[in-house]
């Protein structure tokens, strides 16, 4: 079945400098093969997602990107850089590649003056955010000119795993639970939750949050997040689960398995998930067939692999 794939990554030349050194522990096979994946527009990428089923690929920076530049008009301007970086990609085969903002929210201002450069002059989707920026969190309201532009602009803001401020000491000395394992998840989900739980969605009813792995184990625990909430007297205009559910869409990055994404599906609505498989640190390949092969109803399968985006994102798409 045709896709659109949300979360398929790319690094530009003037951001190789932040992503380099979260590659240091990986044997330089992987690494050559990696960064040879990313650099690529060409052959290598396009027939990865012909063999997926993906039709069209929202491209955005592999992390963490100018989220740790301590320098805020670097950072804006580097940002800006790799946008134009791809605009240009995007531009030269516009019926396969589309684009996420790579954002400096270490200006909030200009923050939300190029994350609407990005989507009324560049043709953007959306953006992407790679965790937290410099320690800062997106619940804080320095940042609220940012959603409400992102609001204005009906913008997606997509946030990516990125690692925490500091190590989870409980994590001791087993590395294998940092990133992927675990910490990501960990990281990402109590980002998204600081925004639910701060009120960012009271502020600005009309902004959506994307979650990649199936939604950072949200999805699975609604009912406790209501319950809690309700214990501690927080003072929502609504519950926890209405904001997921409302103001958060899911994707399968990296997530190829039936039982969280039947969770997904059930917690959130079929509306709410779409495809992504995380190129190319998850294979193409992989998340293509499991989409293709997993029992769905035949309608809810089209709904994910493509009808969803193409609803939310704004993406012309027949049939």
């Amino acid at each position: 079945m045709k896709k659109i794939a949300l979360e398929e990554h790319f690094i530009s030349p003037g951001l190789i400098e932040y992503w380099q050194p979260t590659m240091t522990d990986v044997p330089k096979p992987i690494y050559d093969k990696i960064h040879a994946a990313l650099t690529d527009f060409g052959d290598m990428r396009l027939s990865s997602m012909d063999g997926a089923g993906i039709e069209k690929a929202i491209l955005s920076i592999a992390g963490p990107g100018v989220q740790v530049e301590p320098d805020a008009a670097r950072a804006t301007a580097k940002a800006a850089e790799a946008n134009d970086f791809l605009a240009n990609v995007t531009s030269a085969r516009p019926d396969r590649y589309l684009g996420f903002a790579h954002i400096a929210l270490q200006d909030p201002q200009a923050a939300a003056r190029e994350l609407e450069r990005c989507v009324r002059d560049l043709g953007f989707k959306g953006a992407m955010i790679n965790g937290n920026s410099m320690g800062a969190y997106l619940d804080e309201r320095q940042f609220d000119p940012f959603w409400a532009k992102a609001e204005e602009l009906q913008a997606p803001i997509y946030l990516h795993p990125a690692d925490p401020v500091q190590p989870y000491a409980s994590f001791g000395s087993y590395k294998e639970l940092t990133r992927a394992t675990w910490g990501w998840g960990v990281e990402t989900g109590t980002h998204a939750l600081r925004m639910i739980f701060g009120g960012v969605f009271d502020r600005f009813p009309g902004a959506l949050l994307m979650l990649g792995h199936l939604g950072e184990t949200l999805p699975y625990l609604l009912w406790r997040f209501d319950s809690r909430a309700k214990l501690y007297g927080v003072t929502l205009k609504r519950q926890p689960s209405e904001y997921i559910k409302d103001n958060i869409a899911v994707t399968v990055s990296g997530m190829f398995s039936a039982e969280p994404l039947n969770c997904a599906v059930a917690a959130l609505g079929g509306s709410r998930v779409m495809f992504s498989a995380d190129y190319p640190f998850e294979s193409a390949a992989e998340a293509g067939h499991f989409m293709d092969d997993v029992s769905l109803d035949e309608a809810l399968r089209e709904d994910i692999c493509w009808r969803n985006a193409a609803r939310i994102l704004n993406i012309p798409m027949q049939g």
